[in-house]
């Protein structure tokens, strides 16, 4: 059988190639490190944040703001008791996942999902002792912090999956900011800022498109060079031009929120999800179509097809550059659009260097979420709550351990990841490999 032009499978005379690296990890009989792991952490969590809690105190969690329709009363719960009963959950998972692995089957993502969930409420309840979090606030922040990664690894799943490793996301969402203040500024419409955002997007993407794919210079280099590049030429004019006509150039209006009806009333997630700004929206939109496209279509087919082993798509037909050409263009489209959203979504105006490495962790997320863009989604929501918590148990006193280590731990959880200790995570086989047909 074959991958056919219309993207179906049909019968072929070719002989078959080896299997390749997934299906040899899916032979392989399941490992121990992710019941151990999870055994490590969650004892962890039942002496440090249980047992080590001070029995008298308690947690409070505001579940409501102050303009919420529905409001609610806070929940107050004994802090010892509270840290005790999650750790000893996910104690349970891990014994869990050791009975799954102990029977040859996979543990499922839901169980690590799941673990994760009950240790962040472990060390919430333990390190807010005494004290008040706002629920929709910490997940309202988490939200805002997460949309520019979440477009950032979509932009990074749609190219890697092809076989394009797109290092320059940085430089996409930087662009992206640019122009759309500018645009937004001049034009006095901040519709108008928002379309010039992924165009500065694909013009970043078509220098990646052209040098890796045309003339076949590495990949990772093509896209520092870009970041590189964006940041010096919008360095440059934010210094000449922007800063010192700010009025002019550098005043962009911002998009207010929409509050959906219904959805919008939903207590403590629904302010949250569904009173958020148009580009809030679209990013809802892109993540689901890019799941559907990748995975429940021909295109996407296609598009795996390219980048598991890209001889095998050149003899069904498939134009293999040309189709990672159009996947890096879409992509950067992708970027520029989440970069609109630091000058129209949330500061309102454009500052040097304004993104912050944002891209580079855009691609951890894509990495810890395993090239899947509904597992980027979750990985970015995890890095933006991370960057998000240290910030709020600051703000009210409770940090239990420095904002640096805070700020570390969703890297500490890549790092875990990509050595198998969470789950085996394995990039496209031809990612960063140049096709050059013979």
């Amino acid at each position: 059988m074959s991958v056919g032009t219309d993207g179906r499978l049909a019968p072929s005379t070719a002989p078959l190639p080896p299997p390749d690296e997934a299906a040899a990890l899916e032979a392989r009989p399941p490992s121990w490190r992710v019941p151990i792991s999870l055994g490590v952490l969650g004892l962890f969590a039942l002496v440090v944040f249980g047992l080590g809690a001070d029995g008298a105190a308690r947690s409070s969690f505001g579940l409501s703001r102050a303009g919420d329709t529905l409001q609610l009363d806070a929940l107050s719960v004994p802090t010892k008791v509270g840290a005790i009963l999650a750790a000893v959950g996910c104690l349970v998972l891990a014994g869990y996942a050791a009975a799954r692995v102990r029977q040859r089957r996979k543990v499922p993502a839901a169980v690590v999902g799941g673990f994760a969930a009950l240790w962040l409420i472990a060390f919430l309840v333990e390190s807010i002792a005494e004290k008040q979090i706002s629920l929709p606030g910490l997940l309202g922040g988490t939200v805002a912090l997460a949309v520019p990664l979440i477009f950032g690894s979509l932009s990074g799943v749609i190219c890697e999956r092809a076989g394009v490793i797109n290092i320059a996301i940085e430089g996409q969402l930087l662009a992206g900011a640019f122009l759309a203040a500018v645009v937004a500024s001049l034009s006095n419409h901040t519709w108008a800022g928002l379309v010039a955002a992924p165009v500065a997007g694909v013009l970043v993407a078509l220098l990646l498109a052209i040098f890796t794919l045309r003339y076949f210079v590495d990949q990772i280099i093509v896209g520092v060079v870009l970041n590189v590049l964006v940041i010096g030429v919008t360095g440059f004019l934010y210094g000449r031009l922007l800063s010192p006509e700010q009025e002019q150039w550098n005043s962009p209006s911002r998009f207010g929120a929409i509050d959906i009806p219904v959805l919008g009333d939903i207590p403590i997630i629904g302010p949250v999800l569904f009173n958020q700004t148009i580009i809030v929206y679209l990013m809802y939109v892109v993540v689901v179509l890019a799941h559907i496209a990748l995975f429940k279509t021909r295109w996407g087919l296609r598009v795996r097809a390219v980048g598991e082993h890209p001889t095998a798509a050149d003899t069904v037909g498939i134009k293999v550059n040309a189709l990672r050409f159009k996947n890096v263009l879409l992509g950067g489209a992708i970027a520029g659009l989440g970069g609109a959203y630091f000058t129209l979504g949330s500061v309102g105006a454009f500052g040097r260097e304004m993104t912050a490495g944002q891209g580079f962790i855009a691609l951890a997320a894509m990495i810890f979420g395993r090239w899947s863009p509904i597992g980027a989604l979750f990985a970015a929501l995890l890095f933006g709550f991370a960057n998000n918590l240290q910030a709020v148990l600051g703000s009210i006193g409770a940090a239990p351990v420095p904002g640096e280590f805070m700020l570390m731990a969703p890297y500490i959880v890549t790092i875990f990841a990509v050595a198998g200790l969470v789950g085996r995570v394995r990039a496209p086989a031809a990612d960063g490999q140049p096709y050059i047909k013979s």
